[in-house]
């Protein structure tokens, strides 16, 4: 064994040992570089009483990277704890392998089980982990972690991410007792235990490397497979972040069980998945995209790098409906009376942290006799059209999955299949706004960029608690309900961006998960886009309104600039260091438990700005014909910024003439904080839009309007009525935030402008900015829309506290205080944390 490969493993435990949980940084603990999770078949129970999920979890590994060349022993292998890592963790719990457990089997031929036989003593942990105290029945004696740790010193030792889980037992799978598998063997000759083992590994290897046109069958044998009796239970322990395991006498990553069984139950606090009541009080649970992703949900492996594909078995109660990132649209099928199971499955490779699940007592929405008007830009079709031709004749650049990019049918299917679904009390206005606007979505979507990389999609409508406006998942999007209030348009703009998510965030994912912007600047900058594209605007219309929203974006940035750390604002925190890892395959994510840093929209908008800009130097025309080529070449991998600038610059060589470099553009964009100078010099431009003047000419009346307010006598109050222009959802949003610069508003202005624009039945960001206007102008009478937003419209609400807390005004204080008692409970746990330090 190398002394590099020994301090790689020891970095990995010291990286345990520092990490305080409560601290910015996420660590990502998985030694991806050592094995790496091909698939993973998880079989779930879900229990709403205990708010419990249990089940198992089998994971197939290849080796990684680093162990493919192995030659012998201690080449590519990792050493499990030097004696000084020994003591360093003797305070952890370890786990000899359980000898008496009680197995069931359910309905469905998938086994699982139970920590302890009826009658015996619970010797689990107060982390719920399977203690190896000698009272438990069947576990072996081994007085205490070091002895278990200092026994084969030397072994491989397997990390995979893992937080807020009961771990109960870990065991090798014998794939080769599977019928049938005999295809996947070479030779069916065993003479010795080690014969066996390489054979058991040769059979995932096979398994996990079957052609993509061979996808049913493989999936049929992870199934098989992943019911295949144990053969050897094995080692772990568990850390803060981290589940670690290993075999006896392993040594090398390459001779590691390929197979793997985890048993395994959530815990009701468990951070990756939310339990609460819709918004018809009926029980659900969720991931909402928590800051430490899934790990709370199964022992994974969290680094991007770790692509992998998934099958689900879920068993729930009959009332609840399961929606989960899956290709197929599962159907329940009856165990017994009062209990389902749905199963869900993927075949294209993406980074754990996209497995998104949802089970409800969702209402699937549905229209009689709905035809979709499915409507697409001519320009942007005739244009699409012509290049795509050519696109479909490329090859692509991903690992072997049955890719949609290849396939005519799907490449010229505008239209994805798409269900709707939604608690029972927001059935018709989900119905009423939703349905029509997900076709059209799609065919801009289409129309803009090509070939949808997701053959279905399910629209969600999350519990009230959702931090966010929206979250992109696989084949699922989940929607805050603060979507359907007012008009369309934000429902379309926010339907617009999550869908652009399929392409940039999940059919093309970030390398590093710091360069956020990758995913979220693009996703911005198509919603416009997209949007324009699902209305049919005309192009000078269609330009218009992306300048209106270019300066409330300026706007907003500007604010959060000043009022934000630097370290923040810097779109790539890690800069030259981007996109590296240790020898192991670990690394940290800066920032990551950062509870500010979730609600910031920096990565959004600076990255917006950005490609927008490009655009700008480039040409519409251009760069939309280079987008697909980009998206054609990198659908279904991992990138850092200078793929897809050097790409830029080498489609486009031109732009170098003019001082465009890769370089310049990194420097002056992603790794400073602040304004990048490039922009401060474009913002003048918005002010003379047409769309922006319109609001400036009513903001004047209206502070006319105000000084003539304050002046009148009672009996003048009816003359001089002054005629207000109908204003775009956008344009009403900065004519408030211009009016909130103003310093007095007095009472019969305020009252005259929420009747003008009737401000209470508008959309939640027009609505944010009149409850910050009655919170500075202490506008009593209309506290009520304050409460009603901060209870319903959570994913906007947060920095509304805030603001009734620093005027010091104590019913405003009271206000706050009354809204956070009635919601705390159901709060993002973020989202909690913030308003938490704003209040006490």
């Amino acid at each position: 064994m190398t002394e590099n490969l020994q301090s790689c493993c020891l970095a990995n435990w010291k990286m345990e040992m520092k990490l305080d949980p409560a601290k910015d940084d996420l660590p990502l603990m998985a030694n991806t570089r050592h094995m790496l999770v091909k698939h993973y078949v998880l079989d779930l129970d879900v229990d709403f009483k205990s708010q419990v999920i249990e089940g198992t979890v089998v994971l197939f590994f290849e080796p990684g990277s680093r162990c493919k060349k192995g030659g012998n022993a201690g080449e590519g292998a990792c050493l499990s704890q030097s004696d000084e890592t020994c003591k360093i963790r003797a305070s952890e719990p370890c786990h000899s392998p359980v000898t008496n457990v009680s197995a069931r089997s359910s309905k469905t031929g998938y086994n699982d089980f139970a920590v302890c036989a009826k009658g015996e003593k619970d010797t689990s942990d107060k982390n719920g982990n399977h203690s190896n105290g000698e009272q438990a029945s069947g576990i072996s004696s081994s007085k205490n972690c070091c002895d278990i740790e200092n026994h084969g010193s030397e072994d491989f030792l397997l990390v995979l991410d893992c937080c807020d889980l009961s771990v109960l037992k870990v065991e090798e799978v014998d794939v080769a007792a599977v019928p049938g598998i005999e295809k996947f063997t070479r030779s069916a000759k065993l003479t010795d235990a080690e014969e066996l083992r390489n054979l058991r590994n040769q059979i995932v290897h096979e398994l996990v490397t079957l052609p993509a046109d061979r996808w049913r069958e493989q999936l049929y044998y992870y199934t098989r497979c992943s019911q295949a009796p144990g053969c050897g239970e094995l080692l772990f322990s568990t850390g803060t972040w981290s589940l670690m395991i290993r075999k006896a006498e392993v040594q090398a990553p390459r001779d590691f069980p390929r197979a793997i069984r985890i048993w395994y139950k959530t815990k009701p606090e468990g951070r990756s998945v939310t339990w609460t009541t819709d918004q018809s009080s009926r029980p659900c649970v969720y991931t909402m995209g928590s800051p430490i992703n899934n790990r709370a949900l199964f022992p994974c492996q969290e680094p991007p790098v770790a692509m992998s594909t998934w099958q689900t078995t879920v068993r729930t109660a009959s009332c609840f409906v399961v929606l989960m990132s899956g290709e197929n649209s599962a159907e329940p099928a009856q165990l017994q009376e009062g209990l389902l199971s749905w199963y869900y499955y993927v075949t294209m490779p993406m980074p754990a942290s996209t497995f998104t699940i949802a089970i409800g007592c969702w209402t699937e929405v549905k229209q009689e006799s709905h035809t979709a008007d499915v409507r697409t830009n001519n320009e942007f079709s005739s244009l699409f059209s012509r290049a795509d031709l050519r696109l479909i004749e490329g090859s692509c650049g991903h690992v072997a999955y049955p890719c949609r990019f290849q396939n005519p049918a799907a490449s010229s299917q505008l239209v994805i299949p798409h269900r709707v679904f939604a608690p029972w009390c927001l059935k018709d206005r989900c119905a009423e706004i939703l349905l029509e606007l997900i076709p059209q979505c799609l065919s801009a979507a289409h129309a803009t960029l090509g070939t949808h990389p997701f053959s279905r999609l399910d629209v969600l409508i999350v519990p009230s608690n959702f931090s966010s406006l929206g979250m992109a998942s696989p084949h699922i999007i989940f929607l805050s309900q603060s979507v359907l209030t007012g008009g369309s348009h934000l429902c379309g703009t926010r339907l617009c961006h999550e869908i652009a998510h399929a392409w940039f965030g999940l059919a093309i994912g970030a390398r590093d998960w710091t360069e956020e912007w990758i995913s979220e600047g693009f996703a911005t900058y198509l919603e416009d886009v997209f949007w324009a594209v699902a209305q049919q605007l005309p192009h000078d219309e269609a330009r218009e309104q992306q300048e209106l929203k270019a300066l409330l974006r300026w706007r907003q940035l500007r604010d959060e600039v000043q009022n934000s750390e630097e370290e923040l604002q810097v779109l790539r925190p890690n800069k030259e260091n981007t996109g590296e890892v240790s020898e192991s395959g670990t690394c940290i994510i800066k920032h990551g438990l950062n509870a500010e840093k979730i609600f910031m929209q920096v990565h959004y908008l600076k990255g917006y700005f950005l490609l927008q800009s490009l655009a700008k130097r480039i040409g519409e025309a251009t760069y939309f014909e280079f987008l697909r080529k980009f998206v054609q070449k990198f659908h279904g991998q991992l990138i850092l910024s200078q793929d897809f600038l050097y790409m830029l610059l080498e489609d486009i060589p031109e732009q170098k003439g003019y001082g465009l470099s890769v370089e310049n553009i990194i420097r002056a964009w992603l790794d400073t904080s602040g304004i990048p100078k490039p922009l401060l010099e474009e913002c003048q431009t918005w002010d003379q839009c047409r769309l922006v003047r319109q609001v400036n000419d009513e903001v004047t009346k209206w502070i006319q309007v105000n000084q003539r307010a304050r002046k009148r006598s009672k009996r003048k109050r009816r003359q001089d009525e002054v005629a207000f222009q109908k204003l775009l959802p956008d344009q009403l949003v900065l004519l408030l935030e211009s009016l909130l610069e103003e310093k007095t508003l007095c009472l019969r202005t305020l009252q005259c402008l929420e009747k003008t624009y009737h401000l209470d039945e508008q959309d939640s960001e027009v609505r944010h900015r009149w409850c910050e206007l009655v919170v500075k102008h202490k506008y009593t009478r209309r506290y009520a829309d304050i409460e009603k937003f901060l209870k319903e419209d959570q994913a906007m609400g947060v920095y509304l506290y805030g603001e009734l807390m620093v005027n010091e005004d104590a019913k405003q204080q009271e206000l706050a205080y009354k809204c956070f008692a009635a919601t705390q409970k159901q709060m993002d746990v973020s989202s909690a944390k913030v308003v938490a330090e704003m209040l006490f």
